[in-house]
C-alpha cells in the first residue's frame, strides 16, 4: 500500500511516502501560515501532487481536529482562517482516496506507539516541550479525545496561581513555566547572549547559575507530571521536544518526579520520544492505514 503523509505545522509542512514500511522521499517546506488556512490547504495539495498516485493520505496537523469529520474544530491565530477547514472533504474530492486527519500531538503519540519508543505500551502519556507544551493521552492503544475531541491540552493545566514573572503577567498554566520557551525566557533574562537550548547547554559547564536555572525548570516539568501521573496512572511517560535530547534532562525529570509521587505509582516508565520530527508522519501513516481498513 502506498500512503502519502503530511505533517502540517505552524512553521513547516513535512511530507513523505510510506511504502513497504519505510518513509521515503521526505520533504520539508515553509508553511507560510500567516497567509491563512486557504493558502496552507493549497500548498498541502500541491505537495501531495508531487508524489504521484497513492492508496490513501494521512494528515497530521496543528489545531484541534474533529477526527470523525476530518476537519479543524479550532485553530489559533498562528494559521488564520484555519478553524472549520474541511481537510478530509477537500482532499478526498481532489485525490479520490481515503484521507485520515488528526491533531499533530495525537498523531505523534500514535506514531511513537506503533513505530517508536512507546511500542509495547497500551497506556501512556506523550508530552512535547517546545514553544508550548503539547500532550496526548493514550488508553488501550487509542487516543483519549474527550467529549468534543480536544482532550490532552496539558499545557493549559494550572500549576501556579496567577502572578508576574520577569515583568510578565502569566496565568499559572503549565506551559508558562515548563515549555522550552519559558526556560529560554528565564535564561535570557540572566544572560541575554543565550537565545536557544543549544547555546544554553554549550555554556552550562562554565556557569553554575545556569545549571540552577535549568534544574528549576525541570522542577516545573515535574509539577505537571506529578498531577498527570496520579490522575492517569500510565504505564509510560514519553518526553519529546528538542531539549529532551539531553540525557541529563530526561534523567533529572524522572528523578525529581519519582521523588514526589506515591510509591504505588513509581513503576511508571520514563522514555524519550524516539521518532523525532518524523513522529507525526508515522502517526499519519498509521491512521491512513486504519481508514483504508474500515
Amino acid at each position: 500500500m502506498r500512503i502519502l503523509a503530511l505533517d502540517i505545522g505552524g512553521t513547516s509542512i513535512k511530507s513523505a511516502v510510506c511504502n513497504d514500511g519505510r518513509l521515503t522521499e521526505l520533504k520539508e517546506q515553509d508553511t507560510d501560515a500567516c497567509l491563512g488556512g486557504e493558502f496552507v490547504m493549497r500548498r498541502a495539495a500541491e505537495i501531495l501532487k508531487t508524489y504521484g498516485p497513492c492508496d490513501a493520505i494521512g494528515i497530521s496537523t496543528a489545531g484541534q481536529v474533529d477526527v470523525q469529520e476530518g476537519k479543524i474544530r479550532y485553530a489559533n491565530d498562528n494559521i488564520p482562517g484555519y478553524t472549520g477547514m474541511e481537510i478530509r472533504k477537500r482532499l478526498e474530492a481532489e485525490f479520490h482516496v481515503p484521507v485520515a486527519v488528526e491533531n499533530d500531538v495525537n498523531a505523534a503519540a500514535l506514531g511513537e506507539g506503533h513505530y517508536g519508543a512507546a511500542r509495547g505500551f497500551e497506556d501512556y502519556l506523550c508530552l512535547t516541550y517546545g514553544t508550548g507544551v503539547g500532550g496526548a493521552i493514550v488508553i488501550g492503544s487509542q487516543v483519549f479525545r474527550g467529549v468534543a475531541g480536544s482532550a490532552g491540552e496539558v499545557g493549559s493545566i494550572v500549576i501556579h496561581g496567577r502572578q508576574v514573572v520577569n515583568g510578565r503577567r502569566i496565568s499559572g498554566c503549565y506551559e508558562d513555566y515548563a515549555s522550552t520557551s519559558a526556560l529560554i525566557r528565564t535564561v535570557s533574562a540572566y544572560d541575554p547572549d543565550i537565545h536557544n537550548g543549544r547555546e544554553l547547554f554549550e555554556r552550562l559547564a562554565c556557569d553554575p547559575a545556569l545549571l540552577t536555572l535549568l534544574e528549576d525548570w525541570i522542577w516545573e516539568i515535574a509539577h505537571g507530571l506529578v498531577s498527570l501521573i496520579h490522575i492517569f496512572n500510565p504505564q509510560c511517560i514519553l518526553l519529546g521536544g528538542g531539549v529532551m535530547a539531553q540525557d541529563y534532562v530526561v534523567e533529572k525529570v524522572k528523578e525529581v518526579t519519582l521523588e514526589r509521587i506515591m510509591p504505588s505509582f513509581r513503576d511508571v516508565v520514563f522514555k524519550r520520544a524516539g521518532l523525532g520530527n518524523r513522529a507525526g508522519l508515522w502517526g499519519a501513516v498509521h491512521l491512513a492505514k486504519e481508514r483504508v481498513g474500515r
